[in-house]
């Protein structure tokens, strides 16, 4: 059906509905552009997100890396990232596809539509103007007759009357026939005049509006087709990007399906262990006999004699318990720490140096060449320019192949240590019990005191203890999340080691104001809220030493808890 068949009257509705139809498209651009603002927001979100949870250079999470679920995590994480850059995608084919399409074509619809309203109001205005004009001549034909009949009637009245004179006679009859032939003229226009407006009318109505009208109808299509298209395209931008989605939701999969317990367990172990052997049976010492007995240097009631006569409360530091694992402490060779683990660490620093004398060399073989190049070609460059940063170089690998000697040799000497089968028999000077994590040197041990591989000494004092050198803060602190009586560069040494023969009793409880994440050795974390009981009350180095359950007990900062003492704690 065309609309100019069947609508040429309704100009003004046709008007109404093809500017509602732009008023459509501009509508539904609006309404991706949004669409593709939100995607665009979404991604940056899921972006911010994946970076958020990314380990940070020289953090502990970056250690964890070597266990399968924090490499799955990992991998989710950046499948996660590219998950986001499809959205990006998708965005961006919502504004170069529908959106710059549609604003450009709003453009040429917006052209179209109003060249087409023009040329109509221009017909309907000119078919409006020979419409009065042939109002006009019929007027003028209408008045002429009524003029022409008057007159004649003039003339017959005159000519009838015996009294007017014959000249008034003749003068009445040339007045009649002079409108006569002005009626008859008035006739022959308005005739011609009706003849060429029916022509035109005809013209309008059958030629010229349906033609408007028709290109309006196409115009309409046109329009109806486009947002079709759009709509269909709105949808094929997301099925374009689903193989790819769904690649980054396979990755997500399988790197969960990466994940090994059983190969995380194990290097659990391989991480922690110290490498020492477990201490032996303990000797039987014969108290039956007459003689006066010999004691073993080992034996636990020697080690409680020597605390009697010396009188004070000094207990053996457990060395293998207190350490100090923090990065930049400690001597070079990593003697403080368990021969396992200085063997590792000595690797990792041999791994380090070599990386970076190959890194040097590279640099070395790349000048070398570049001033090849310049002798060869000196217009380039001058050759000696060179000179100076080569021998930088060759000092540096020096300075580097020097280092890993000097830690090859330190691993040299752990690995010779290191014990490669039982020994039955303990080693003198040393009584060692362990049960879950409490455990005992005695006192009375030899004055240089050797671990098991021979790779850590630690000199006991009955009447020197370490303490902290911090204060409590005298308010709680303002960032729970730091220990502010933590020293940034070491770890602490408490004065106070735990008990070998009894376990000491509690004297209250506290509860924890802030979580406390209890990295260090011989301290223990808590969570907000926490309640947890008092052993041994703040000595005026800042810490607090309470206990969960009968296994986990340690040292809190003071600050960070709330202490409630039992009335006979207090009075003692």
């Amino acid at each position: 059906m065309s609309w100019g068949a069947e609508l040429w009257d309704q100009f003004d509705n046709l008007e109404k509905h093809t500017q509602w139809g732009i008023e459509f498209v501009e509508k539904y651009t609006k309404f991706v552009k949004e669409r593709s603002e939100i995607e665009t927001s979404y991604a940056k979100q899921i972006r911010n997100l994946s970076k958020k949870y990314q380990p940070k250079k020289n953090s502990r999470e970056e250690d964890e890396s070597k266990f399968t679920f924090c490499r799955a995590f990992l991998t989710s994480l950046n499948e996660l990232n590219d998950y986001a850059g499809q959205h990006e995608v998708i965005a961006e084919n919502l504004t170069s596809q529908i959106i710059a399409e549609l604003s450009r074509y709003l453009q040429e619809l917006k052209a179209e539509r109003k060249t087409s309203f023009h040329d109509g109001r221009k017909a309907q205005q000119h078919i409006e103007s020979s419409w009065k004009q042939l109002e006009s001549c019929k007027r003028r034909f209408e008045r002429d007759c009524k003029e022409a009949d008057r007159a004649q009637q003039y003339f017959e009245k005159m000519d009838a009357d015996i009294n007017v004179t014959k000249a008034d006679v003749e003068k009445a009859r040339q007045q009649a026939q002079m409108r006569h032939q002005m009626a008859s003229d008035s006739k022959s226009d308005y005739s011609a005049y009706l003849q060429k407006f029916n022509q035109e009318q005809n013209e309008h109505y059958f030629t010229v509006i349906p033609n408007i009208f028709q290109k309006l109808q196409d115009m309409e299509e046109k329009r109806i087709d486009r947002v079709a298209v759009c709509m269909k395209t709105f949808a094929d931008v997301d099925r374009q990007v689903l193989p790819i989605v769904g690649k980054c939701l396979d990755g997500m999969t399988k790197a969960a399906e990466s994940i090994e317990p059983k190969t995380d367990s194990q290097q659990v172990v391989e991480s922690y262990k110290s490498g020492f052997e477990a201490p032996g049976d303990v000797e039987f010492e014969d108290y039956s006999q007459a003689m006066k007995r010999t004691v073993s240097e080992t034996s636990l009631s020697n080690s409680r004699e020597v605390k009697e006569r010396t009188g004070g409360k000094s207990k053996g530091k457990l060395w293998p318990f207190i350490k100090n694992k923090n990065k930049g402490s400690g001597p070079e060779d990593f003697s403080h720490l368990p021969p396992e683990q200085r063997r590792k660490k000595l690797q990792g620093k041999i791994d380090e140096l070599n990386k970076d004398i190959q890194k040097e060399m590279d640099q070395r073989d790349a000048l070398t060449k570049m001033r090849d190049v310049y002798v060869k070609n000196p217009q380039m460059g001058d050759p000696a320019s060179v000179d100076p940063r080569l021998s930088e170089i060759g000092q540096n690998i020096e300075k580097f192949q020097y280092e890993a000697q000097k830690f090859e040799g330190w691993l040299a000497e752990v690995e010779e240590r290191m014990p490669s089968k039982s020994d039955s028999n303990r080693r003198s000077g040393l009584y060692e019990t362990q049960n879950n994590s409490t455990q005992l040197l005695s006192n009375n041990c030899a004055q240089d005191r050797e671990s098991p591989d021979g790779s850590y000494t630690e000199e006991q004092n009955s009447e020197t203890q370490v303490k902290a050198t911090v204060n409590p803060p005298v308010n709680p602190p303002v960032n729970p999340t730091v220990n502010p009586a933590l020293p940034t560069s070491s770890t602490p040494e408490f004065d106070d080691e735990f008990d070998d023969d009894e376990t000491l009793p509690t004297i209250g409880t506290c509860k924890a104001l802030y979580p406390f994440e209890g990295h260090n050795e011989g301290t223990i974390a808590v969570a907000e809220g926490e309640l947890l009981y008092v052993i041994e009350e703040d000595k005026g180095d800042g810490w607090t030493r309470v206990r969960r359950n009968e296994d986990e007990e340690g040292y809190v900062p003071t600050s960070y808890v709330e202490v409630f003492l039992e009335t006979n704690a207090k009075d003692s």
